[in-house]
């Protein structure tokens, strides 16, 4: 889906240099590493954002380290445990009315933002704390995974009207589980518009097997996932 590959000039040696220890090469490998990983989010979701949109943070990559200013509503966040979790934001020319709409009329999604490939409401009325709903998205091959379609099925545990909302839930495919994702939406009005950010966090014995791999799918999807509320909202905006 991404090129993982990224190209470097080796470092240049003198004949003063010392060779690095074990641990500092690690510690290389590892930042090398994570370029990739994140650059293509990046390119996916936030480049054509204006300059109120914000780089993701580092925990982009894998680690165990939790953002310092993680996203929460109603005081609750993603697991601070979790290998691998990805913070995003954009901004978006709309007004807040219609982003809180699109977002949370779940039925709707198929709509506007292609991965979703079906959704249905497991309870009726508005959604809010207790909702529950089940959505489907493809997940092409891994070296370690047969390509699948993921299977989601969400549980509302926060939700704060036109400011938060945050679900958990399973995501279970042919050959690939996600046990637990937890995923925070922020939502800011600001002049000219609102910065939405999003977080989330995955967790399970397989996926944190190859957090390499895994991490490749979590940040740009969510990345696009932005891009599609942004393009979906602004539309509506100028319509309206």
């Amino acid at each position: 889906m991404i090129d993982t590959n990224a190209s470097a000039s080796p470092t240049p040696r003198t004949p003063t240099s010392t060779p690095r220890s074990p641990r500092r090469r690690a510690r290389l490998r590892s930042a090398l590493l994570a370029i990739p990983l994140v650059a293509p989010g990046l390119l996916g979701g936030i480049a054509a954002a204006p300059a109120h949109a914000a780089s993701p943070s580092p925990s982009a990559t894998s680690g165990h380290a939790t953002p310092p200013n993680s996203l929460t509503c109603r005081g609750k966040g993603i697991d601070p445990t979790a290998k691998l979790h990805h913070r995003a934001e954009t901004f978006v020319k709309a007004p807040l009315s219609t982003i809180w709409n699109l977002h949370t009329d779940v039925e709707g999604w198929p709509s506007w933002q292609a991965p979703v490939t079906s959704m249905k409401r497991l309870d009726p009325g508005p959604l809010r704390k207790g909702s529950r709903f089940r959505w489907t998205t493809p997940a092409p091959a891994t070296p370690m995974t047969p390509a699948t379609t993921l299977v989601i099925t969400s549980s509302v545990q926060q939700v704060k009207h036109n400011q938060c909302i945050r679900w958990t839930g399973p995501a279970i495919g042919k050959g690939l589980r996600i046990d637990q994702g937890i995923h925070v939406w922020n939502f800011i009005k600001v002049k000219g518009g609102v910065l939405v950010r999003t977080e989330e966090s995955w967790t399970g014995d397989q996926i944190e097997a190859d957090p390499a791999t895994s991490i490749t799918y979590l940040a740009p999807g969510l990345d696009a996932w932005l891009a599609d509320l942004k393009a979906a909202a602004e539309t509506r905006s100028r319509h309206h």
